[in-house]
């Protein structure tokens, strides 16, 4: 059984930092390519990062230089690294793992999410 768990939400006032981190079972971590999306209230969800296989990373434009993804293959985690946060990147913030591309049958895994609050 597949499980992706978030932890490390919570409130944060504007400029702050946080750390979001995801531990994965039950899938081949190490060839799965691992990200975060967030969805705020009335609007779609969105990609934040992604880290693939060999470390190939992926951000979107709103959080470059302020957010940084990370992977420790052995220990089947993912991490957000968050500075300066902003009030727009309130949000729930979902972990998710895509199977490699390629694979002839798509795998496309989600967490529950983690609330952050960016409030004064």
């Amino acid at each position: 059984q597949v499980q992706l768990v978030e932890s490390g939400g919570g409130l944060v006032q504007p400029g702050g930092s946080l750390e979001l981190s995801c531990a994965a079972s039950g899938i081949g971590f190490s060839i799965y390519t691992m990200g975060w999306y967030r969805q705020a209230p009335g609007k779609q969800r969105e990609l934040v990062a992604t880290i693939a296989r060999g470390d190939s990373i992926n951000y979107a434009d709103s959080v470059k230089g302020r957010f940084t993804i990370s992977r420790d293959s052995a220990k089947k985690m993912v991490y957000l690294q968050m500075k300066s946060l902003k009030s727009e990147d309130t949000a729930v913030y979902y972990c998710n793992a895509q199977s490699p591309t390629g694979w002839s049958t798509k795998y496309n895994y989600w967490g529950q999410g983690t609330q952050v609050t960016v409030s004064s």
